[in-house]
């Protein structure tokens, strides 16, 4: 697996190595021990699938310690821009971040780490979703920035008047400035 870095410190996009033959392809998605010299010592607890259609915007969420979460995401099927902020107050790329397309086809993957928040898109007429978590989901823990925030201004990709978000996302706060 290549294991790619991004402008965000502690974040990075990995590719599996896919082979194939005549009875289709087989590709390594997860390897503790061979992840674990870059992006540290890893305990996914838990494995989300999602499904979606075009324009459903889902994000961008993170929660607080200790609840919070390192997350490895991937679209098994359709494409999704993926996108992940930098909200550690400390680090040199605070309120900086990244945007990739994950897609079936490309088989990439995004690892984000604790004290990012984190957020997608369906750009594709469906999409199916899979990621881990290291920490276990606490509603009283959970917290979000909106996903239209014009301090970051993302490209989500999506036909404007299209965009699919639920209350919640909706209702996250912009937040403060830099």
């Amino acid at each position: 697996m290549k294991i790619i870095p991004t402008p965000l410190e502690g974040c990075f996009e990995l590719l599996p190595e896919v082979h194939q033959d005549t009875r289709g392809s087989f590709m390594e998605t997860y390897a503790k021990t061979h992840l674990s010299d870059t992006l540290g010592v890893l305990d996914f607890i838990q494995e989300n699938e999602v499904a979606s259609s075009y324009g459903v915007i889902r994000g961008m969420h993170y929660q607080t310690p200790p609840f919070a979460q390192a997350k490895l995401i991937r679209a098994i099927s359709g494409k999704i821009i993926d996108i992940a902020i930098d909200l550690r107050p400390k680090s040199p790329t605070f309120l900086k971040f990244h945007r990739v397309e994950l897609s079936g086809e490309n088989k990439k993957q995004l690892f984000v780490p604790k004290g990012f928040a984190h957020g997608y898109s369906v750009i594709s007429p469906t999409a199916v979703v899979l990621y881990k978590v290291d920490a276990p989901y606490a509603p009283e823990k959970e917290a979000g920035l909106s996903p239209l925030d014009p301090l970051f201004n993302f490209d989500w990709g999506i036909e404007q008047g299209k965009e699919k978000l639920n209350q919640r996302d909706r209702n996250w706060p912009y937040h403060e400035g830099k």
